[in-house]
């Protein structure tokens, strides 16, 4: 796989080395890494891609994500700065790869996603309807712009989601089941993809829950999908499997959502997470 040009490396450090910091990586290495120590038709199936992570729209989603999040909005004319997002009030390094978690102020394990409904409508007075909450889809929109932000300031971390509340471990054994639980009119399960190397629809490599190297790309989530021309979230991915296994829509913020996202988190721990991502 050849590496990134002259150019290419140049961009990188314009769009990405301002807002890294400590252990945080550019994900264009964190995924280099992976290709240079594992050998994966998954990893290495779209050159151009990885040639064009440098110049990765999500990471201008992301910058706006960050003026969003200390910017002083709502009816209560309030930033997100007090918002916890498991690790205190307004720390986002670190925060995205221990998610989901237990919060103590809710009663409940929480992906990002319902968090930030959570600390919008608390914190800075939004109603649920408000398009800065209810629209989720899309790079224009403040949650995913939002979502984006505080997802690359995990880059190159592990995923480290805890397991030491009953509520946590709870969650993350019945995304299990799920994962593996067969239904609908093909009778499919998320399994029937992702349990074996190198399977594919059409042409395109599927990753394996049983590849750590993969699975941290396949749940590196916001990404931006060539294909839609837009950043997506891990719920929107959620939601296209399910079509794809025509079962019903998954619901973000659902149980069910959360506890899937529990799992596969779980299932990446210890690998370095790519955010934000570049997908076909």
């Amino acid at each position: 796989m050849p590496r990134r040009s002259a150019l290419a490396a140049g961009m990188a450090a314009t769009l990405t080395l301002p807002v890294l910091a400590g252990d945080l990586r550019a994900p264009e290495d964190v995924l280099q890494t992976l290709i240079d120590d594992n050998e994966s038709a998954y990893l290495t199936q779209s050159e151009q891609n990885i040639m064009m992570m440098p110049d990765n729209a999500a990471l201008w989603t992301a910058e706006e994500g960050k003026e969003l999040f200390f910017e002083a909005r709502g009816p209560n004319n309030e930033s997100l700065e007090t918002c916890d997002l498991g690790k205190g009030p307004g720390v986002v390094d670190g925060a995205y790869v221990e998610l989901p978690r237990f919060f103590e102020d809710t009663g409940r394990v929480m992906d990002l996603e319902s968090r930030l409904v959570y600390c919008m409508t608390s914190i800075q007075g939004f109603a649920p309807d408000d398009p800065e909450v209810k629209q989720r889809h899309g790079s224009d929109s403040d949650m995913m712009k939002l979502q984006t932000f505080i997802a690359s300031r995990s880059s190159g971390l592990p995923w480290n989601p805890p397991m030491d509340h009953p509520l946590e471990q709870a969650m993350r054994d019945a995304g299990e089941v799920l994962f593996y639980r067969r239904a609908g009119t093909s009778d499919f399960s998320c399994s029937t993809c992702h349990t074996n190397t190198g399977n594919r629809i059409r042409a395109s490599v599927l990753p394996s829950i049983n590849q750590p190297h993969e699975w941290t790309k396949a749940i590196s989530w916001p990404a931006f999908r060539v294909g839609h021309q837009q950043v997506r979230s891990s719920n929107h991915r959620i939601r296209g499997c399910y079509w794809q296994m025509r079962q019903p829509q998954s619901i973000p913020g659902s149980e069910a959502a959360i506890a899937l996202m529990s799992f596969w988190t779980d299932a990446a721990r210890g690998a370095p997470a790519i955010l934000p991502d570049k997908k076909r």
